[in-house]
């Protein structure tokens, strides 16, 4: 898998002005008041209760402007969000995605990220290029400007399946407010900072993390059928309501059925079988994270 695809179910915010950090560094789960120009940054958007309604690859396009790529179909509803709390902020907050065209780099196409670590950055030919997590092995870049010349196409649904195997999920429409940062693993992956101030929803946040409440966690499946974000999951040995949800899925490349990344309650991974959208659904089949989760040495005993 090598090549370059133009993202189009992303979309990017700009957030622009003497204030821009700060504003952001205030409702968004990372820290914005440190970044630099060399990296880039995960972070999620709660509501007041904790949940995502956003998740975004974050870096800083200027001093005072910083730009946030986010699935599409959250976009609008997001930027009225953040727009409502600016108040007297020196930032404003517009639709970029007509001004910033992303394009995914996989493989060989990515060369230019492969002296990187995953969440640094680059200027590549006046573009900006950020190194994202690995996905099945393979080095992965976002670069936000025009797509290479030269360089071989890739299959938008290729790079979709690269980033579940990336073990990270983008939060879209359909899987809006039902996931606390940690159900996401987002705390495992650098996108929750737990030594900067407040933003909505942290301490919900800071609770479930130090409390040790999450009781719910996101897993690597694969699924001989089509899958989708927000199906439910269910468990063979209580199949009366649903265990989990899926969050992000993109179909194998190249061949049937899907790869998913699914949250589900850690009770049903121990004690029973998964099953896509009903009790008696497609077998759901457990693959390997990209990094370890904090119950994997309990999973063993």
């Amino acid at each position: 898998m090598n090549g370059a695809v133009t993202l189009t179910h992303w979309g990017v915010i700009r957030a622009r002005g003497a204030d821009a950090a700060t504003f952001l560094h205030n409702q968004l789960t990372n820290d914005f008041t440190g970044l630099s120009m060399s990296q880039a940054r995960l972070a999620g958007y709660c509501s007041a209760k904790g949940r995502l309604l956003a998740s975004f690859v974050a870096w800083k396009a200027a001093d005072d402007e910083i730009l946030l790529a986010c699935h599409a179909s959250v976009l609008p509803a997001t930027l009225k969000r953040l727009s409502m709390f600016v108040l007297r902020s020196q930032c404003k907050l517009t639709d970029a995605s007509a001004e910033v065209p992303l394009v995914g780099l996989a493989g060989e196409a990515a060369h230019a990220a492969s002296g990187l670590s995953a969440w640094d950055r680059r200027d590549v030919d006046g573009s900006a290029l950020l190194r994202l997590p690995d996905g099945a092995g393979l080095t992965r870049a976002l670069l936000a400007g025009p797509p290479p010349s030269g360089v071989a196409p890739l299959e938008l649904d290729t790079w979709r399946w690269l980033e579940v195997q990336s073990g990270i999920p983008v939060i879209e429409a359909t899987t809006v407010d039902r996931f606390v940062p940690q159900m996401l693993n987002f705390e495992l992956v650098g996108g929750v900072n737990f030594q900067k101030g407040c933003y909505p929803g942290q301490e919900v946040v800071a609770r479930a993390q130090y409390r040790g409440t999450v009781k719910r966690r996101t897993f690597l499946f694969d699924v001989d059928a089509a899958a989708a974000p927000g199906q439910e999951i269910y468990a063979s040995a209580d199949a009366a309501q649903p265990a989990g949800l899926v969050a992000t899925a993109a179909p194998h490349p190249g061949a049937d059925g899907a790869s998913v990344l699914a949250e589900v309650k850690l009770a049903a991974i121990v004690d029973g079988r998964l099953h896509l959208g009903a009790p008696d659904g497609p077998l759901l089949v457990q693959r390997e994270l990209p990094y370890v989760l904090p119950l994997d040495a309990e999973q063993a005993v």
